[in-house]
């Protein structure tokens, strides 16, 4: 997440604080390189150029100091501009205080609306907000059975196009769909929909209803149209614009348009965990005023977190996260089988590679490797591309391990030369992956035993 945008920034930064003296020579052309680095991660221009005026102007005071490091000064300027730029603060979503809250999704095609739903979806249910989908979508062919699968996964109800009673005949000019979809009218019929999803949501004693909206591959009339109609019909308490963090400043364009037609309430961006250069994240609060709610940080349904502007301005700057580490931390990992796995390092015994498959299994419901480590202080963007590990590579050695029988894995050390060649065969991998395996273990296991006699003394 922002490695090059993370690297480029703390270098330019580095270089000024490195320096014995700091003048305003000094901070000009450092806030030079700062406006380039900026403008190639796809932040605007505009906003790019009021960033830097505004640590330009608080710099000078920040020269003159004696008592207190100016270095560290200048970045902690640079640090409250970033979440000043990132929306200041937390922006939770808004709850009615009767009946269900009603949240729209809108986005274009592609950008991960459908599955954001159900991952928002996912999220409020371990919060206790009881949510309900609506499948607004009725002309991308199987978007409702997509939502429905997901809303299983999540276990949330959902209601649909099909959950209608057919009454009465179509109206004139149907729009043309492919023979694999359900029948579809007009926008009208839509508006229809979704007030007929809210009634049933009611009914579940639902508190926030998701409705997940059609999206178009470019922004038009039609598209705008009907989203008014729906907005003028439930009144909707947020809006929230789903938004591709990969496209960079059409995410910011975007975003524009929606606000202008629907007034956004909040924006959830998508991909983030990819190689998005960071403009979208760094421009869109302040280009449509709009806050950054949430994010997409991975293809699982748990993978949305709460965007926060002075934490994400931390992780840019390479301060780390801990508290977003922790967090993730208590959501993901099983605390009886931390206690269990705790227990067993600290033994005599040691762990075996039956505790080495449950702890690297701990490990993977967090996220992706590269992820963790980026919430970690000072950890350098160079370090977190080559922490990158190939999910491949874990499911294979999830593979060698489930290979062995219960005796093999307990005792590690019976494993001899045929042993090891049936293991492979039965993983489907080569002799030599098994060994790697193996001495990697052997490595881990003594980490484990020298943390374990740290702790005694």
């Amino acid at each position: 997440m922002f490695a090059s945008l993370s690297e480029r920034l703390t270098a330019a930064l580095r270089d000024l604080t490195g320096r014995g003296v700091l003048t305003e020579d000094a901070v000009r052309e450092g806030l030079r390189e700062i406006r380039r680095v900026l403008l190639e991660a796809d932040v605007s221009y505009e906003l790019t150029r009021g960033f830097t005026e505004r640590i330009r102007e608080q710099a000078v005071g920040v020269t003159a100091l004696k008592s207190v490091n100016p270095g560290q000064q200048l970045v902690k300027i640079v640090h409250d501009e970033l979440v000043t730029l990132l929306g200041a603060e937390r922006a939770p979503l808004q709850f009615a205080s009767v009946g269900p809250s009603v949240v729209l999704l809108v986005g274009l095609q592609g950008s991960g609306k459908t599955t954001t739903a159900a991952k928002l979806a996912a999220r409020l249910k371990r919060e206790q907000k009881a949510p309900f989908l609506v499948a607004a979508d009725v002309y991308r062919p199987a978007a409702e059975e997509q939502l429905r699968q997901l809303g299983e996964k999540v276990g949330v109800g959902v209601f649909g196009q099909s959950d209608l009673q057919t009454g009465g005949p179509p109206e004139e000019d149907p729009l043309p769909v492919s023979a694999a979809s359900p029948p579809v009218r007009r926008s009208a019929d839509v508006v229809a929909l979704v007030q007929a999803g809210i009634a049933a949501a009611e009914r579940a004693r639902a508190r926030a209803v998701l409705v997940d909206t059609a999206g178009r591959l470019q922004i038009d009339a039609e598209l705008m149209d009907e989203l008014v109609r729906v907005k003028e019909a439930v009144k909707p308490l947020e809006i929230l614009l789903v938004a591709d963090a990969m496209t960079g400043q059409d995410a910011v364009r975007i975003a524009q348009g929606f606000h202008e037609a629907l007034g956004i309430t909040g924006v959830i961006l998508t991909k983030l965990d990819g190689d998005a250069r960071g403009g979208a994240a760094l421009s869109i609060h302040g280009v449509t005023g709009a806050p950054i709610k949430f994010v997409g940080v991975g293809e699982k349904l748990d993978a949305l977190d709460v965007f926060d502007p002075v934490r994400m301005a931390g992780r840019i700057l390479q301060q780390g996260d801990v508290v977003g580490l922790v967090e993730r931390a208590q959501l993901a990992v099983d605390q009886q089988e931390a206690e269990r796995l705790a227990r067993k390092v600290s033994s005599k015994k040691g762990m075996d590679l039956q505790d080495f498959l449950a702890a690297m299994q701990q490990v993977q419901k967090m996220g992706p490797l590269e992820g963790l480590l980026g919430m970690l202080p000072g950890m350098p963007a160079k370090a977190l591309k080559q922490a990158k590990v190939d999910p491949r590579r874990i499911r294979h050695t999830e593979a060698i391990i489930l290979s062995m029988t219960p005796e093999e894995r307990r005792r590690p050390e019976i494993l001899n030369g045929s042993r090891r060649a049936r293991i492979a065969r039965g993983a489907g991998r080569t002799v030599q992956e098994v060994n790697q395996l193996l001495k990697q273990f052997q490595q881990m296991k003594q980490l484990m035993k020298g943390m374990g006699k740290l702790r005694t003394h």
